[in-house]
């Protein structure tokens, strides 16, 4: 029996130890997660961390105690072929009270703290220092409005460090759900109903987002950044933002030769065997401000984060942002391009058609809308 014991203790043993191994490998790796909940950086990410952590502790008390407590039963009281019969029993009314105690005891240590914060996030943070952000959720994209500035983005929020963040949430067609891992928890976007979330980031860095609820075909790429910033690189970014609705930002227009100027009526038409020279020439700004407008785009997207238009995203700051297509395709001008003459194969059911750009016209317009 002895010996058996030894090797009962020899396994327990090797377990235990690459138990503790596979932890320190797993450590020691670079986080591949990004959207991980187990690395918060702001504020309310943190408090739910440290809820967490608080019910993961009492948990594995509570596992070690009882499972600690079963093996040495087990161990200590186990069967030999001469033993009696056990003696039947019939209820202790001190260890009954016992483990009746115990559990409420236990429960009452996570049960404070979990009301506790959730009252607290569901707090709206008052102040004047407080950014407020309306939300809204799109198939499949979000988009973001600065009341307080007058701006209008999507698919990048942008929010400075050490700063409260308070955001109100709609959505324009079915249920949506906003999730920063880091930064806060989820919270469900509804029709007709806003809801609210708030958050303050503590470091600067770039936090992926996504749309944690299924909405349709595209749900797994409705994803976001929220670029959380030191205050002076936001206020230069609002500065940005806001120069877009300045004459710099309107669509250049072509040079027209006097002799050939159509009468006033059509004084404002494209001419097109001009634009179709300048595509030929290269990738030019001019003509991607032309077919800009000759293709619809203008139609749909607006270059004014100070006066949106239209049913698709801003496209203001369009050329520095990290991620196109609602944060989950890199924003190369390769990317960029493929995007515009392929939309539908690139997201499939997404409300921008296919519109016939051929590549030498998408290079003029990923050249224009780099410029903004």
């Amino acid at each position: 029996m002895d010996h058996r014991l030894k090797r009962w203790h020899s396994v327990a043993g090797a377990l235990l130890l690459l138990t503790l191994l596979i932890v320190v490998v797993g450590s020691a790796q670079a986080d591949p997660y990004p959207q991980s909940t187990l690395h918060p950086k702001g504020d309310f990410a943190l408090m739910v961390d440290k809820l967490f952590r608080t019910t993961l502790f009492w948990a594995t008390l509570v596992f070690v105690l009882v499972e600690g407590a079963l093996v040495f039963v087990i161990i200590k009281f186990r069967g030999k072929p001469d033993d009696p019969e056990p003696k039947q029993v019939h209820g202790n009314t001190m260890v009954e009270v016992i483990w009746t105690a115990i559990p409420a005891l236990v429960l009452a240590m996570i049960a404070v703290p979990t009301v506790r914060t959730i009252f607290r996030t569901y707090e709206t943070p008052k102040g004047a220092d407080v950014l407020q952000v309306e939300v809204v959720g799109h198939q499949w994209w979000w988009e973001f409005r600065y009341p307080q500035l007058g701006l209008t983005t999507a698919n990048e929020l942008h929010v400075p460090v050490g700063r409260t963040v308070a955001l109100k949430m709609v959505t324009q067609d079915v249920l949506h759900s906003f999730w920063i891992p880091q930064l806060a928890a989820k919270r469900d976007v509804f029709p007709n109903r806003s809801t609210t979330l708030w958050f303050k980031a503590e470091e600067p860095g770039d936090y992926p987002g996504q749309c944690a609820e299924f909405c349709g075909l595209q749900h797994g790429r409705m994803a976001f950044q929220v670029i959380a910033q030191a205050p002076g690189d936001f206020d230069g970014y609002v500065g940005r933002m806001q120069a877009t609705g300045g004459p710099a930002a309107a669509p250049a227009t072509p040079p027209v030769d006097s002799a050939a100027a159509k009468p006033a009526a059509a004084a404002n038409a494209l001419n097109t065997a001009t634009l179709a020279a300048t595509v030929q020439a290269g990738a030019d700004t001019v003509a991607g401000s032309q077919l800009f407008m000759m293709k619809g785009c203008v139609g749909c997207h607006s270059l004014n984060a100070t006066k949106p238009m239209g049913i698709g995203p801003n496209l203001a700051g369009i050329g520095h942002r990290l991620y196109i297509a609602a944060g989950w395709l890199e924003n190369t001008d390769a990317n960029l391009a493929k995007w515009i003459q392929h939309p539908q194969t690139v997201k499939h059911g997404v409300l921008m058609p296919d519109l016939g750009i051929t590549e030498a016209e998408a290079q003029s317009l990923v050249a224009y809308l780099r410029q903004h």
